[in-house]
């Protein structure tokens, strides 16, 4: 049974429109959702826990259709936006216990430790904690019932890189056995790539590319070379720039790159491995190419 199972989704709005995608999650899996802002990240996990309603499509989380009416599915997902929303003049410690009722699996033990660890001051108002507290109190409650399935939205949104870093190893200390599923969307590559999996890039509203992130580490390049001839197309090559004889290319299938360039006959080839944040803006920036109105 899969983690999650999304069928021709669709949502419209005025000046968007979102699918229709297709998109589902193994158990104990972590996805990275990936692409600008504005690309519909946040609203395909809107549609999935029920924020937004959708035109078309269909949602299943672990076999359960995400029917508002019946909403026994949610005790499986644990739910984190870039927008945290508590009871304000509330404490955080008075948050956490009012959200336990509603969970039948919530574990103190948890809250317990996952305080300790983030170093989250329960005894503050939730309107007095900082940026990343708030960010804190949002993680604390979307684990303490032990989800199967943890969205994440753009957790770490808006934070300082010292606080981001903190609350990121935090929460992969405390995801890395494994048990859970993991949807983790967001446009900073580095914060999941760490963890993920697989990577899904979304962009204008359509799934682009879904890769095995060692499949991308392993397979993309970037290659420099001096050659004489620069007119016909190279295999593999994604992207190309020339100066003179000297030529750099960014390539997808670099075996294949550098087998075409070994039969054209060109030597003094440097090749160098890149980044998962590189790779991501070629596999993005390609996108953007393709769907660009043509002059």
């Amino acid at each position: 049974m899969k983690a999650f199972e999304i069928s021709n989704l669709q949502k419209n709005y005025p000046d968007f429109e979102l699918g229709p995608l297709n998109l589902d999650l193994e158990p104990g899996t972590v996805l990275g959702y990936i692409g600008p802002n504005g690309s519909g990240k946040s609203t395909t996990l809107h549609c999935m826990v029920g924020l937004v309603k959708h035109e078309s499509g269909d949602i299943k989380i672990f076999g359960r259709p995400n029917n508002p009416n019946k909403p026994a599915w949610k005790f499986d997902i644990g739910y984190v936006g870039d927008v945290h929303v508590f009871y304000e003049n509330w404490s955080a410690a008075k948050n956490l216990k009012f959200l336990k009722q509603f969970y039948p699996a919530w574990s103190d033990k948890l809250v317990e430790d996952l305080v300790k660890r983030f170093e989250l001051p329960l005894d503050k108002k939730a309107k007095e904690l900082s940026s990343g507290n708030r960010v804190k109190l949002s993680l604390v409650s979307a684990l303490a019932h032990q989800p199967k399935l943890l969205l994440l939205d753009e957790p770490t949104a808006g934070l300082d890189p010292v606080v981001r870093t903190e609350v990121l190893d935090t929460l992969f200390e405390v995801l890395e056995d494994g048990e859970r599923s993991i949807f983790y969307s967001t446009h900073i590559l580095t914060d999941i790539s760490r963890l993920a999996d697989e990577l899904a890039f979304l962009h204008d509203g359509k799934i682009m590319q879904r890769t095995a992130k060692e499949d991308l580490t392993e397979n993309w390049r970037k290659i420099s070379f001096r050659f004489e001839h620069t007119n016909g197309k190279i295999n593999g090559v994604k992207s190309h720039q020339a100066e003179g004889k000297n030529h750099q290319v960014i390539s997808s299938d670099y075996k294949e790159t550098l087998a075409h360039l070994a039969k054209l006959g060109v030597e003094n080839i440097i090749e160098n491995r890149l980044s998962i944040d590189e790779i991501a803006v070629e596999i993005l920036k390609g996108a953007k190419d393709a769907t660009a109105p043509k002059s």
